[in-house]
């Protein structure tokens, strides 16, 4: 083991595990629309800033800069007589990682597919599914909803590499959504818990690492200026994860948070643009990334126009 972290070719397989585990900021995860509703979604994000390893790990001064690019498919539907939605996600990741490692400086520069997403989401209470003719004369006030995402073991991965884009495990998010809509104020909050499959090839071919389950909070203050046009204030926090080795714990129990700001801006009839900006702003193991997104929305109802 401490072979493999004096190893500076290693590093690239340590940080981007770090870098895979950041959470999500997204606002209106749970808002209705009317069933038929589709949308694809083309993502670009770039990432800067420092990394923390656990103390016994000999990797200091790390840090990244990476862009990520990501297409996503919405489809809404009624299920149970509620409003209901997939979201398929597909990214693809490229950048530079470096730090020292006992005592030797490196860096590499990693790309390539990483774990696709699929998230299920019903209305439990205030959104049950409608047409578009009855959307329009709906109005938002109270919504439960519940969710589900799976990150697939789908990207890069290599047992042979010490440098992977993907984690090579499942990750399911069993996750409960609150909104409150007061005319043009809306407030949010999305309550979940994020459970690991078993890491078989953490270290090349040799070892399993397990994790244990990591509890998340998110919240969101918006305003709607107008139908389309709004802006959210965006945090979240995260605890526990702690990882085993072969069945020995680590010190790397995470206790982070984020936060950000999000603006939806509608471009015409069928499509809008979204940019946000977030950084960390409490963290004890792991990424403090500073990051800014830009996504372009093109939606539409029944077939494409």
């Amino acid at each position: 083991m401490r072979s493999l972290y004096c190893n500076p070719s290693a590093l690239a397989f340590a940080l981007m595990t770090v870098v895979v585990r950041a959470q999500d900021l997204v606002p209106r995860a749970y808002m209705v629309t009317p069933t038929g509703s589709n949308a694809l979604i083309a993502s670009y994000l770039w990432n800067t800033g420092a990394i923390e390893f656990d103390p016994s790990i000999p990797i200091q001064d790390a840090s990244g800069r990476f862009s990520a690019y990501v297409l996503s498919y919405y489809h809404s539907y009624g299920f149970l007589g509620r409003s209901s939605n997939i979201v398929l996600s597909a990214p693809y990741v490229s950048g530079t990682l470096q730090g020292t490692v006992a005592g030797s400086r490196a860096q590499v520069s990693p790309s390539g597919n990483a774990d696709a997403r699929i998230r299920i989401s019903m209305n439990l209470y205030g959104g049950p599914a409608m047409n578009l003719k009855d959307f329009r004369s709906w109005h938002e006030k109270r919504l439960i909803g519940a969710s589900l995402t799976v990150v697939l073991p789908s990207g890069q991965n290599d047992p042979a590499r010490a440098i992977n884009i993907g984690t090579n495990r499942w990750a399911f998010k069993p996750e409960i959504g609150f909104t409150r809509r007061w005319q043009r104020w809306v407030v949010e909050g999305y309550l979940g818990v994020w459970l690991f499959s078993k890491n078989a090839t953490f270290y090349p071919g040799t070892s399993t690492r397990t994790q244990q389950p990591m509890p998340a909070f998110e919240g969101h203050i918006g305003y709607y200026a107008k139908p389309g046009l709004w802006a959210s204030f965006d945090g979240n926090f995260w605890a526990a994860g702690r990882t085993s080795v072969n069945g020995t714990p680590k010190q790397d129990s995470q206790r982070e948070s984020r936060i950000g700001t999000t603006v939806s801006i509608p471009v015409s009839k069928h499509q809008s643009v979204k940019l946000s900006y977030s950084r960390g702003a409490y963290k004890r193991v792991g990424g403090n990334f500073q990051t800014l997104s830009a996504a372009w929305q093109y939606s539409w109802i029944g077939k494409p126009k």
